[in-house]
C-alpha cells in the first residue's frame, strides 16, 4: 500500500473514531474535526519518506488512544454522571 493511501486512510480512520467517540457532542465534534483537518494540512508538504511513516504511526496511536481512552459522560445531577 501507498503512503498516499495510508495517509487518506488514516484521515478516515480518525474521522470515524471521532464520530463515535464523541456521538451527540457538536462541540467535541467539531473541535475534533478542526483539529483533525488542522493537522493533516500542516503537514501537507511533507516529502520525506521516513517522516511520512513516523507521521502516520502518530496518527494510528491517536486513533486508538480516542477509541480506547476517552470517555463521555452526561452530568445528570449535583454528584452523579451516566455514560
Amino acid at each position: 500500500m501507498g503512503q498516499a493511501t495510508k495517509v487518506l486512510q488514516l484521515f478516515k480512520t480518525l474521522h470515524r473514531t471521532r464520530q463515535r467517540v464523541f456521538k451527540n457532542d457538536t462541540r467535541a465534534l467539531e473541535a475534533a474535526r478542526i483539529k483533525i483537518n488542522e493537522e493533516f494540512k500542516s503537514k501537507k508538504s511533507e516529502t520525506s519518506p521516513k517522516k511520512i511513516e513516523e507521521l502516520i504511526k502518530i496518527g494510528s496511536d491517536v486513533e486508538l488512544l480516542l477509541r480506547t481512552s476517552v470517555i463521555q459522560a452526561i452530568h445528570t445531577d449535583h454528584n452523579t454522571l451516566s455514560k
